[in-house]
């Protein structure tokens, strides 16, 4: 599995981790500010073509990081992450 550089951008409601996958491609992990405790994890999504190669997982651990820094819990709305959750109960501090 390759590493990807994931970019994490910003904005007042939320944000999103991005893969840039090349030739316009990316991949992306969106979420929302739920006040200041809680990001409300909604959407992953990758291409067809680049899926199975863990980019979805990556998005996911970059995710619990920056939560982690920020010291918000994560609520796992869409269906990956929450999948993604339940088979790593290591992390299961990080949501909510």
């Amino acid at each position: 599995m390759s590493e990807y550089d994931i970019r994490h951008e910003t904005g007042e409601t939320g944000g999103r981790f991005v893969i840039d996958l090349g030739d316009g491609a990316e991949a992306e992990l969106t979420y929302s500010s739920a006040g200041t405790e809680r990001w409300i994890a909604d959407h992953t999504g990758v291409p067809k073509s680049h899926g199975g190669k863990g980019i979805a997982s990556q998005l996911v651990k970059a995710l619990i990081a920056a939560a982690k820094t920020a010291n918000v819990k994560v609520v796992p709305l869409c269906p990956y992450i929450a999948a993604w959750a339940k088979k790593h109960p290591e992390e299961a501090d990080i949501f909510d």
